[in-house]
């Protein structure tokens, strides 16, 4: 399993921890991680650093909406982050960019 799969994994995993009373929110954010999973992996083909940044932010969010006790400063801040790696690809990558944002709206509405 390579660094960005196993980035993906974890997301996966904190997902799965993520305390919500909407099981369906959960479900469609996992469906959601499937498509970033192939999205990333077709950016790696070109920038695979940015990849691996999308999917370490990416990481760091879903972890922060997992979190028992709630730290919502740390959840923007990564949101913050996540979106911004995203910015630079809206033109080359627009499914990339929406699936991000996407998540980003269910991880900020799940998490705070």
């Amino acid at each position: 399993m390579d660094e960005m799969e196993d980035a993906v994994k974890k997301i996966e995993d904190s997902v799965l921890q993520i305390k919500t009373a909407d099981a369906n929110k959960k479900t469609e954010l996992l469906q959601r991680l499937a498509v970033l999973k192939t999205e990333l992996s077709k950016l790696s083909q070109t920038h695979e650093e940015d990849s691996r940044s999308i999917a370490g932010f990416a990481r760091v969010a879903t972890g922060e909406a997992a979190r028992r006790e709630k730290a919502p400063h740390l959840l923007k801040n990564a949101l913050q982050g996540l979106a911004l790696t995203v910015k630079g690809f809206e033109a080359s990558h627009p499914k990339l960019t929406e699936t991000i944002n996407d998540i980003c709206a269910m991880l900020a509405q799940m998490g705070v």
